[in-house]
């Protein structure tokens, strides 16, 4: 199949086009390289270097490659930044979203794989989190894919477009050749391993006092290898279940001392870490289910514990200490 892939240099993005390669699909990528890496990109991929909301770009990509399925990755990601600048994540992941969707259309794609976020349930009522929990986001993030996803509602109700969403939280790991490299990082698992190969002086961790094991956060880890092998069964679902939508999680999740220890055990390095206080919004305890994805994608993750999450994710920076 001709897929196009949005995003396809960032870090989901290329992991899921290398699987999709692997697989035998023709893959086309288009990512402006704001966030992803040239490097990134797998030579067996067609990429083209643009705004994936830029109109001309993707008439040129569609005219060119005829894309049968997207699977659109491309989107403004960090929290932080969108409750002080709303408007960019609005534009990038609406509107942006909506000038890919008219391209589609135009030119009969009608399947789409979208990467949304469980940022669109805002603060847990119940753990973990299944497809039938509220969607009640607490920052402009969380509401901007929201919104995209209602309006991928009305597009498969009016115009027919096939689409399956995925919800998850923290992707993490890495394939042989493929990992996480952001700048900045302001993910955990990453930010512990730099400071055990002494990228970075001083680790932080925000709040010891959470109702939990050890006072600190539960975070979800999902493997990045396991998110693309979900997107790509979720292909062969559009013909099945034309609406779906599925959260992607580990069932349990972990604390940040148990990402900070297991790295400890992996490196053999001792990595020391201060508690500063906690961020605002940050709950005690995010963990999504996967049970549903499981039953009707047949989806099972290889990568179901922390230790093998976090030794790939070593395996990768050790050998790339610097990033791409």
């Amino acid at each position: 199949m001709k897929i196009l892939v949005t995003g396809g240099a960032g870090y989901i993005g290329s992991v899921c086009v290398e699987q999709l390669i692997k697989k035998g699909h023709d893959v086309i990528i288009v990512d402006d390289l704001r966030e992803g890496h040239r490097e990134a990109v797998l030579p067996e991929a067609k990429f083209h270097e643009g705004n994936y909301g830029d109109k001309a770009v993707l008439e040129e990509i569609f005219k060119k490659n005829m894309p049968e399925a997207v699977i659109h990755f491309a989107a403004e990601t960090l929290v932080e930044f969108s409750m002080t600048d709303p408007a960019r994540y609005f534009i990038n992941n609406i509107l942006n979203g909506l000038t890919l969707l008219e391209v589609m259309r135009k030119y009969n794609c009608v399947k789409m794989i979208f990467s949304s976020t469980a940022a669109t349930f805002g603060e847990p009522e119940y753990i973990p989190i299944d497809e039938k929990h509220p969607q009640k986001p607490i920052n402009a993030y969380g509401e901007s894919k929201l919104m995209f996803e209602k309006i991928l509602d009305w597009y498969n109700k009016c115009y027919g477009l096939k689409f399956n969403v995925f919800r998850y939280f923290n992707a993490a790991g890495a394939s042989e050749r493929l990992g996480e490299d952001h700048d900045p990082e302001t993910h955990l698992i990453p930010l512990v391993i730099k400071t055990a190969l002494g990228k970075r002086k001083k680790l932080e961790i925000y709040g010891s006092d959470y109702p939990t094991k050890d006072g600190t956060c539960v975070r979800d880890y999902i493997h990045v290898v396991d998110l693309a092998d979900a997107h790509i069964l979720a292909l062969d679902n559009l013909n099945k279940r034309s609406s779906a939508k599925y959260n992607l999680g580990n069932g349990e999740g972990f604390t940040n001392q148990e990402v900070v220890r297991m790295v400890e055990k992996i490196s053999g390095k001792n990595i020391e870490f201060k508690f500063s206080g906690r961020r605002a919004g940050d709950p005690a305890k995010l963990v999504a289910s996967s049970e549903l994805a499981k039953t009707e994608l047949n989806w099972n993750p290889k990568y179901d514990s922390l230790e093998s999450i976090v030794s790939t994710a070593w395996d990768w920076h050790r050998r790339n200490p610097d990033g791409y």
